[in-house]
């Protein structure tokens, strides 16, 4: 059966539900009831728009919300942490975090679709919808006691790179993944291939924070302890305690993960050793 943006369409609102019911059940312990309808439009009293492009294709995702609604889903996600602090700067960042891994999770899907890598771009929040076409779906989040209502529109441009790329996909066989070449060792090391098979720590740190004993002592259930990293910073992958790379947390199947963005030389790696 042919691709169709129709099909297309259908698929992208399926995985950006699901992929949003992942998200709350990973943050608050629950799955949310999650359920999508098309619209004509974007609702004129959202407010919080954010677009979001992925690389190797045209146009972009756009996730939109009125205040009361994205308020809400942050509110749930910081009150199942434990967090009871709700002031505005903390409710928009949980919210744009819950969209970004909403939108993370997208691009797996996108990967597997068409056979190769798919990342996001950057992403921003707008001012205004640049007036692009888009189909646009309303998604229904049933959070505790209450519905949320959020907004999702698929530009056209993006719709159509994924049916162009369908066929190809389809139509070309998959191609067998090359042998990994063996880590290089010394020469003629009969010791070598032992230490392939030791296992090392690894650890992902989201930030540091210096903080004097007296407030230490303070920390009850709910405190916060603001790190020197900001949201959009890379987080550190740490091998036995040396920092060997940075990348961006993803959700992988309900999982925290990091992609990798940026392997360190082995000159910073010396730095950062404790």
């Amino acid at each position: 059966m042919p691709t169709t943006r129709a099909s297309i369409q259908k698929w992208l609102s399926g995985e950006l539900a699901s992929r949003l019911a992942a998200v709350f059940e990973m943050m608050a312990g629950e799955s949310p009831a999650v359920e999508w309808e098309p619209v004509s439009a974007a609702p004129k009293e959202a407010t919080l728009l954010w677009r979001q492009p992925y690389s190797g294709l045209e146009g972009s995702v756009w996730v939109t919300a009125a205040d009361a609604d994205w308020n809400a889903a942050a509110a749930h996600a910081l009150r199942a942490a434990g967090v009871e602090e709700n002031d505005p700067a903390s409710l928009k960042s949980t919210y744009i975090e819950v969209a970004g891994q909403a939108l993370s999770g997208l691009e797996q899907s996108l990967s597997g679709r068409l056979r190769r890598e798919i990342t996001r771009n950057g992403g921003k929040e707008e001012a205004e919808l640049a007036g692009e076409h888009a189909a646009w779906i309303v998604l229904h989040l049933k959070l505790g006691e209450a519905v949320v209502n959020l907004t999702a529109g698929f530009e056209t441009a993006l719709i159509d790179a994924i049916v162009e790329a369908e066929p190809e996909q389809a139509g070309a066989a998959k191609p067998k993944p090359a042998a990994a070449a063996p880590p290089a060792g010394p020469p003629d090391s009969k010791t070598f291939d032992l230490l392939l098979e030791v296992e090392l720590p690894v650890s992902v740190s989201f930030g540091r924070a210096q903080v004097p004993l007296k407030d230490v002592l303070k920390l009850t259930t709910g405190s916060i302890v603001e790190l020197n990293r900001a949201v959009s910073d890379p987080v550190e992958v740490i091998v036995n305690n040396c920092v060997i790379a940075r990348g961006e947390v993803v959700v992988v199947e309900g999982n925290f993960g990091v992609r990798i963005q940026q392997v360190i030389s082995r000159q910073e790696r010396l730095r950062t050793l404790d």
